[in-house]
């Protein structure tokens, strides 16, 4: 399974990304080990995922989710949880 993921930056910043491994992904970015989220922005907060069958249809969904506006992540964030 292939998981697509917003993470919440301590700052409010939404990171939207893809993983096989929410667990250890979310270590990772708090960590500082293999991440692109600044030390500033730690730590994170999961805060959504979804379940893919394969990496093509991840990859999909979380382009589509980058293209959002912030209120509209909020708003998927918010009616899923």
């Amino acid at each position: 399974m292939i998981f697509v993921h917003i993470l919440k930056c301590n700052n409010g910043f939404y990171y939207t990304g893809i993983t096989s491994n929410i667990k250890r992904r979310l270590l990772e970015h708090n960590s500082g080990i293999k991440t692109s989220i600044q030390k500033s922005r730690r730590p994170v907060l999961l805060v959504h995922s979804e379940k893919f069958k394969n990496r093509i249809e991840a990859a999909k969904r979380e382009k589509e989710i980058k293209s959002w506006s912030r209120k509209k992540k909020e708003n998927l964030i918010n009616s899923l949880h």
